[in-house]
């Protein structure tokens, strides 16, 4: 039976990185795989072709967009993780596979606590392999995600949230939380800055952090995500917090909008917002309208140049500007945006709406060099560090308020089963005992539901069965 498994699993690892040829569920049925680990498999198999982009997406719909026919997934199908840490490590050691040209793209991905940073990363990397709450600072230190499509490798750098010392302090975070992220900007090729724009008391301006850490780095082209816009009702606030985060300047040309919606806040939020530009001078051609003007290289642009657009009362001009590239401390007290950025993208990592276009707009700017990563990679974290930073992400979405910061995690058990399954024993150490309350629940049904969640998250990671234990303690 461990034998069956062990092969279903290496099966299953081929299988993720080119296509299935064989029915999945004859070669289950044909293990003979006990039912739970039977289904379990065969929804993974169904998941190892490539997903497919929703038809209607937000800014489709804001641009007023045709839907198109969904389109298969960029690249290929994302590796699982080792479950040994030996082999894990082995892999992180690997040569590099690349091909005879090969390019690659370092990513920094900034900005402030719990605007989907992790969300994102694991849409572009196909797989969840980084915690993701509500609760802000789930993710506590710095980790690369690695997408590697055909020539090109994508190295994602996900980032704590941007903060400052009295936040830090409040939630017990390691120096490391306040690092990490400047570090990750200052080996990046490309910042990310992603923006909340469900949350209204955030949304109109970037964070002092954000700010502070663009300008350290104007040398580094950084692009503009709004995140979350499928939470937005009204639409056309989208092109006004566009002007706001980028101080009206994008890829150094001055955007303007005139919004009739303004005179009728009334009106419907499904109403299409058509983008135009405005006649360009004499001495200059027309080019396409898009939220900035962009050279013919630039097809992964944020609006698809070849749709075609209609004039609308609703409209974001370009003109050419000169803006200063560097700003000083003192600059950027008066500044709510960034006038540097290149480009402009509004999605919502949770769906994975308009993400694929994002992916390809990254892999576009990919520029000739060596891989850092084995094909096989898919991050540089251990198993034991994706297991805690699982179960951590369910106990912050569990317990109330400050509670779930005091909880330390420690792995009593990490080995293979019988049947060829993982099995993981894990204490959770709670410093009263009304935590330790709370986090057990009335007839453990807090705990059972963490450990039934993380170790379904972990399966998906893994591609293998997966027994998780856990145990509450007050710790001495």
């Amino acid at each position: 039976m461990a034998v069956a498994v062990r092969a279903l699993r290496w099966a299953l690892r081929a299988a993720a990185t080119g296509p299935l040829l064989l029915d999945p569920g004859a070669v289950f049925a044909a293990a003979g795989l006990p039912g739970r680990l039977l289904e379990s498999c065969a929804q993974r198999a169904a998941v190892l072709p490539a997903r497919r982009s929703g038809s209607s997406s937000a800014l489709g719909s804001i641009l007023g967009i045709p839907a198109e026919k969904p389109s298969d997934a960029l690249g290929q199908h994302p590796p699982p993780v080792a479950t040994r840490k030996k082999e894990q490590d082995r892999l992180l050691r690997y040569q590099p596979d690349q091909p005879q040209n090969p390019k690659v793209l370092r990513i920094a991905i900034i900005g402030a606590p719990n605007a989907g940073k992790s969300t994102l990363s694991n849409r572009l990397l196909g797989r969840k392999v980084f915690p993701v709450s509500k609760k802000v600072h789930t993710t506590r230190c710095k980790a690369r995600g690695v997408v590697t499509d055909e020539d090109t490798q994508l190295i994602i750098l996900d980032t704590p949230g941007l903060t400052n010392h009295i936040k830090a302090k409040r939630h017990k975070l390691d120096e490391a939380m306040l690092t990490d992220p400047w570090d990750s900007v200052k080996h990046a090729d490309l910042v990310l800055v992603l923006v909340d724009v469900s949350d209204h008391w955030t949304r109109n301006s970037l964070s002092s952090e954000v700010l502070k850490c663009l300008s350290q780095f104007p040398q580094i082209p950084s692009v503009l995500v709004l995140n979350k816009v499928d939470l937005l009702k009204k639409k056309f606030i989208l092109l006004e917090l566009v002007t706001e985060l980028t101080e009206g300047i994008v890829d150094g040309k001055k955007l303007e909008v005139r919004s009739a919606f303004k005179d009728n806040p009334s009106s419907s939020a499904k109403s299409p917002l058509q983008i135009t530009r405005a006649s360009p001078p004499e001495n200059r051609a027309p080019k396409s309208h898009c939220l900035q003007e962009t050279d013919g290289a630039q097809k992964g642009s944020s609006v698809d140049n070849s749709s075609n657009m209609r004039a609308s009362e609703s409209s974001l001009v370009t003109e050419e500007a000169q803006g200063p590239k560097h700003y000083e401390p003192r600059d950027l007290k008066n500044m709510k945006g960034w006038p540097c950025f290149r480009e402009i993208f509004m999605l919502s990592a949770l769906h994975g709406e308009e993400v694929d276009m994002l992916k390809r707009y990254l892999l576009m700017q990919a520029k000739p060099g060596p891989w850092e990563f084995h094909s096989g990679v898919l991050t540089s974290q251990s198993p034991q560090e994706i297991c805690n930073n699982i179960i951590r992400e369910k106990i912050l979405e569990y317990l109330p308020l400050e509670v779930p910061y005091g909880v330390i995690q420690v792995t009593e058990m990490w080995e293979e089963g019988p049947s060829g399954e993982l099995l993981i024993a894990q204490n959770l150490l709670v410093p009263r005992k009304s935590h330790m309350r709370m986090l057990i629940g009335r007839g453990g049904k807090v705990i059972s539901r963490i450990a039934q969640e993380a170790g379904q998250d972990l399966m998906n990671v893994f591609l293998c069965d997966v027994r998780l234990k856990l145990k509450v303690e007050v710790k001495s």
